[in-house]
Protein backbone atom coordinates (compact mmCIF):
# COMPACT_ATOMS: atom_id res chain seq x y z
CA UNK A 1 0.00 0.00 0.00
CA UNK A 2 1.28 3.45 -0.94
CA UNK A 3 1.51 5.98 1.91
CA UNK A 4 -0.57 8.34 -0.23
CA UNK A 5 -3.22 5.87 -1.41
CA UNK A 6 -5.82 7.55 0.81
CA UNK A 7 -6.91 11.18 0.95
CA UNK A 8 -9.49 13.44 2.53
CA UNK A 9 -11.30 15.81 0.23
CA UNK A 10 -12.17 18.88 2.28
CA UNK A 11 -15.05 21.18 1.45
CA UNK A 12 -17.43 23.63 3.09
CA UNK A 13 -21.18 24.11 2.64
CA UNK A 14 -23.66 26.82 3.61
CA UNK A 15 -25.90 24.41 5.53
CA UNK A 16 -26.20 20.87 6.86
CA UNK A 17 -28.77 19.76 4.25
CA UNK A 18 -26.57 20.55 1.24
CA UNK A 19 -23.61 18.84 2.95
CA UNK A 20 -25.74 15.77 3.71
CA UNK A 21 -27.08 15.61 0.15
CA UNK A 22 -23.56 15.58 -1.27
CA UNK A 23 -22.34 13.07 1.36
CA UNK A 24 -25.17 10.65 0.56
CA UNK A 25 -24.51 10.94 -3.19
CA UNK A 26 -20.78 10.20 -2.75
CA UNK A 27 -21.24 7.23 -0.41
CA UNK A 28 -24.02 5.75 -2.54
CA UNK A 29 -21.82 6.04 -5.65
CA UNK A 30 -18.95 4.34 -3.76
CA UNK A 31 -16.75 7.38 -4.35
CA UNK A 32 -16.34 7.87 -0.59
CA UNK A 33 -16.24 5.39 2.26
CA UNK A 34 -17.47 7.97 4.75
CA UNK A 35 -18.14 11.69 4.94
CA UNK A 36 -17.79 13.56 8.23
CA UNK A 37 -20.06 16.58 8.51
CA UNK A 38 -18.96 19.09 11.15
CA UNK A 39 -20.94 21.25 13.50
CA UNK A 40 -21.67 24.80 12.43
CA UNK A 41 -18.59 27.03 12.31
CA UNK A 42 -17.94 30.63 11.32
CA UNK A 43 -15.89 31.43 8.22
CA UNK A 44 -14.32 34.84 7.64
CA UNK A 45 -13.19 35.61 4.09
CA UNK A 46 -13.23 38.25 1.39
CA UNK A 47 -15.52 37.67 -1.59
CA UNK A 48 -15.95 40.13 -4.46
CA UNK A 49 -14.15 42.83 -2.48
CA UNK A 50 -16.34 42.53 0.61
CA UNK A 51 -15.51 40.99 3.99
CA UNK A 52 -17.84 38.08 4.73
CA UNK A 53 -18.55 36.50 8.13
CA UNK A 54 -20.79 33.50 7.44
CA UNK A 55 -21.87 30.24 9.06
CA UNK A 56 -20.58 27.15 7.27
CA UNK A 57 -20.43 23.38 7.64
CA UNK A 58 -17.09 21.66 6.93
CA UNK A 59 -16.91 18.15 5.50
CA UNK A 60 -14.11 15.59 5.28
CA UNK A 61 -14.64 13.05 2.53
CA UNK A 62 -12.69 9.83 3.08
CA UNK A 63 -11.61 8.25 -0.19
CA UNK A 64 -8.68 7.00 -2.25
CA UNK A 65 -6.38 9.31 -4.20
CA UNK A 66 -7.29 7.46 -7.41
CA UNK A 67 -10.90 8.61 -6.95
CA UNK A 68 -10.28 12.18 -5.78
CA UNK A 69 -10.86 13.86 -9.15
CA UNK A 70 -14.07 11.84 -9.62
CA UNK A 71 -15.18 12.97 -6.16
CA UNK A 72 -14.56 16.61 -7.05
CA UNK A 73 -16.34 16.21 -10.39
CA UNK A 74 -19.35 14.63 -8.63
CA UNK A 75 -19.53 17.45 -6.07
CA UNK A 76 -19.38 20.40 -8.49
CA UNK A 77 -22.92 20.13 -9.97
CA UNK A 78 -24.43 19.47 -6.51
CA UNK A 79 -22.62 22.24 -4.63
CA UNK A 80 -24.56 25.44 -3.98
CA UNK A 81 -21.48 27.71 -4.06
CA UNK A 82 -20.26 29.41 -7.22
CA UNK A 83 -16.67 28.65 -6.17
CA UNK A 84 -16.65 25.77 -3.68
CA UNK A 85 -13.64 24.93 -1.55
CA UNK A 86 -12.47 21.53 -2.83
CA UNK A 87 -8.98 20.55 -1.66
CA UNK A 88 -7.25 17.20 -1.38
CA UNK A 89 -5.44 16.40 1.86
CA UNK A 90 -3.11 13.36 1.84
CA UNK A 91 -3.46 10.73 4.54
CA UNK A 92 -0.02 9.62 5.69
CA UNK A 93 -0.79 6.15 7.03
CA UNK A 94 -3.22 4.97 9.66
CA UNK A 95 -4.89 1.87 11.03
CA UNK A 96 -4.49 -0.90 8.45
CA UNK A 97 -7.91 -2.37 9.34
CA UNK A 98 -9.60 0.99 8.81
CA UNK A 99 -7.76 1.71 5.57
CA UNK A 100 -8.73 -1.75 4.28
CA UNK A 101 -12.36 -0.85 5.02
CA UNK A 102 -12.03 2.46 3.14
CA UNK A 103 -10.52 0.58 0.20
CA UNK A 104 -13.34 -1.98 0.20
CA UNK A 105 -16.07 0.68 0.42
CA UNK A 106 -14.82 2.68 -2.57
CA UNK A 107 -15.66 1.23 -5.98
CA UNK A 108 -14.96 -2.35 -4.98
CA UNK A 109 -11.50 -1.54 -3.70
CA UNK A 110 -9.73 -1.22 -7.09
CA UNK A 111 -7.51 1.68 -8.09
Amino acid sequence: MSDTEFVFVYSTFPDRQSATDVAEALVTAKLAACVNISALMTSVYEWEGKLQVEPEIAVLIKTRRALSEKVIAAIRPLHPYQLPCLVILPVDGGSEDYLNWVRAQTLGGHS
